[in-house]
């Protein structure tokens, strides 16, 4: 059995873009993030310790995200993977980023995908 949780369209102020000019502001960008806890018990006993505490991971996705200007929005999303991997002893998590910048398109996103044990 396998749990997968998601979260998404977590909305996050953060400075991205390879310009100069594009990190002087913060930008809308939006998380969309699934994953399944390393462990999981068959019963829970509606207890949150034997889960991932989603609410925990919005708030580390938003602080990793605000921490410092980033070029790359695949930068980002690589290192909240390996940081939310691990801190949340995760099996694996998969983090889109979605980015509100290019004309004429609604939205630009990149997806990466990690795995507890791989690098």
């Amino acid at each position: 059995m396998e749990r997968i949780i998601s979260i998404q369209g977590l909305e996050v102020l953060a400075r991205v873009g390879v310009p100069e000019e594009e990190r002087a502001s913060p930008q809308r960008l939006l998380f969309d993030l699934r994953f399944a806890a390393l462990v999981q018990p068959e019963a829970l006993h509606d207890e949150i310790t034997q889960t991932v505490d989603y609410h925990a991971v919005s708030l580390k996705v938003a602080e990793i995200s605000v921490a410092r200007p980033r070029k790359l929005i695949e930068t980002l999303a690589d290192e909240l993977a390996e940081s939310l991997l691990s801190e949340f002893h995760l099996s694996w998590i998969e983090v889109t980023i979605r980015k509100f910048i290019l004309p004429n398109t609604e939205w630009v996103a990149v997806t990466t995908r990690r795995e507890a044990g791989s690098d």
